[in-house]
């Protein structure tokens, strides 16, 4: 039981906390002049990462399930991921601007 109420919950996390993150993102590329139609899954990408890391390192620690394999990403995993995903955020509205 308590399995599926982590499952829930994270679906809820990532549903709601993606969602919010999706609208302020595409109206903020949307405001500058950037292509979402093109360009924009570079940012759903980016958010989908930092989700995942922020659960694996923080969120998953006050949960439901308490069984194995709770443990955090590796420093140099987490680092990475965050550097992708920032990158991919950034990457949409320069691409728009060389290739517009």
């Amino acid at each position: 039981m308590r399995v599926l109420l982590e499952l829930i919950r994270i679906i809820f996390i990532f549903a709601i906390v993606g969602s919010i993150l999706g609208y302020i993102f595409e109206n903020l590329y949307l405001e500058i002049g950037t292509d979402t139609e093109n360009y924009g899954w570079m940012g759903f990408s980016a958010i989908l990462i930092l989700m995942f890391v922020l659960y694996r390192n923080k969120l998953q620690f006050s949960g439901w399930y308490k069984g194995k394999g709770r443990e955090k990403l590796p420093k140099l995993v987490s680092q990475i991921l965050i550097f992708t995903s920032i990158s991919l955020l950034f990457l949409p509205p320069v691409l728009s601007f060389f290739f517009n």
